[in-house]
């Protein structure tokens, strides 16, 4: 047997199994943040299509196919069937390089990595994969002939731009500290350390926020925001093509969820501090329980976005640009220049009293800051609560 086919075989299952799994989970997600909305707002959520309403993503998806595919006159036709593909598989590619577990040893046939491709520049992929995604977005908006779209793909191309920078600077901060670019040894010095999440919190926190940014989840959902531009890039769309951006959103949070359970969360690691935590790699058994604990990070990390999603609420415009450029692009130079302190000096088991001292140092020179006025300010008119006369 040649040297090479037992970890191409392990490649494609994974490859087969990892896809259809986010396929499936997609459709679900949809059904599990309409009931995270319903418990939020204290309703009931969907419950009439099969038991608890667990029939639901069918009969949505059965709706979808047999709806009429309706094409606008005046729009860019071979653009517009383009951009809804351009913005999902992007999504479908980017979880090659996700380990989803350790080393499983196949006896006399050797080791194989569990993940879809084995490079040893996995986060550059990942990176230059998940930033595709905005050509879709922005060419939907453009080939709708619709001012609205136009404006949410011009949103949409600006907002993800503008926090590619921020996510950039953070992936820096991990990458020195970790000294490789595979993500396999990320989670190997976690393991044997500790988590980066410990080491790097406001790393994480920045990171996280980013991660909502890129996939244009509440609430950094501007492009698509209902009050202001209807339905944003996709008000033009209909039928599957408008259930391919959606599934390419919840793609993008699935494996934006792994990516950040790789990076912060140690992987399948247990133990986020020094101490006992399990194998970098085992037989099939032990292979299946780092996998569903690498499943179970992610799921927690949807169910977080989701709440976020219906917890807080939409930045205007300006607010969402100013968050990124006056923000998160300064906070993260400032964890690059203290990581690379620290590990020029070889402090990298001290990077939490770095974030540390960084949160203090915002602290003490935040106010002495200078600050723009606000534009939207309240004006006092006579006989309001905002006047002064009374």
């Amino acid at each position: 047997m040649p040297p090479w086919l037992p970890q191409f075989i392990a490649s494609v299952v994974v490859i087969l199994v990892v896809l259809h799994l986010c396929l499936g989970a997609a459709a679900y997600l949809i059904l599990l943040e309409r009931k995270i909305c319903a418990w939020v707002q204290d309703r009931v959520g969907p419950n009439r299509v099969g038991p608890k309403g667990l029939l639901q993503p069918i009969a949505d998806g059965l709706k979808l196919f047999m709806k009429e595919d309706f094409t606008p006159k005046g729009v860019d036709k071979v653009l517009f069937t383009l951009a809804p593909a351009l913005t999902v598989l992007p999504a479908l590619i980017g979880f090659l390089i996700i380990p989803w577990a350790g080393t499983l040893d196949m006896g006399s046939w050797g080791t194989v990595q569990v993940m879809g491709a084995d490079l040893n520049v996995g986060i550059v992929y990942l990176v230059a994969v998940a930033s595709l995604g905005v050509y879709g977005v922005g060419l939907g908006g453009w080939a709708s002939n619709n001012k609205y779209s136009f404006l949410g793909g011009l949103r949409a191309s600006a907002q993800m731009i503008s926090y590619e920078i921020p996510m950039g600077l953070a992936l820096l901060c991990v990458i020195l500290a970790a000294g490789t670019l595979m993500p396999q040894a990320i989670v190997q010095q976690q393991l044997e350390g500790q988590w980066f999440l410990v080491q790097q919190p406001l790393t994480a926190i920045l990171f996280y926020i980013c991660l909502l940014a890129e996939a244009n989840r509440a609430p950094f959902d501007l492009a698509e925001a209902e009050q202001e531009l209807i339905g944003g890039w996709h008000t033009e769309y209909s039928s599957m093509k408008w259930a391919l951006f959606f599934l390419g959103e919840y793609v993008h949070v699935i494996v934006g969820s792994a990516f950040f359970a790789t990076l912060f969360m140690g992987g399948w690691s247990l133990n986020p501090f020094w101490g006992w935590d399990l194998p970098a790699g085992g037989p099939w058994w032990m292979i299946l329980i780092q996998f569903s604990i690498v499943l179970a990070k992610v799921f927690l990390l949807i169910v977080l976005t989701m709440m976020v999603r219906w917890t807080l609420p939409r930045f205007r415009f300006d607010q969402l640009m100013k968050l990124a450029w006056e923000g998160l692009i300064p906070l993260a130079l400032l964890l690059l220049l203290m990581t690379s302190f620290f590990v020029y000096f070889g402090w990298t088991s001290w990077l939490w009293a770095g974030s540390l001292g960084c949160l203090a140092l915002i602290w003490l020179v935040l106010p002495i800051l200078p600050r723009t006025s606000d534009p939207n300010k309240r004006i006092p008119m006579v006989g309001s609560r905002f006047s002064p006369a009374k």
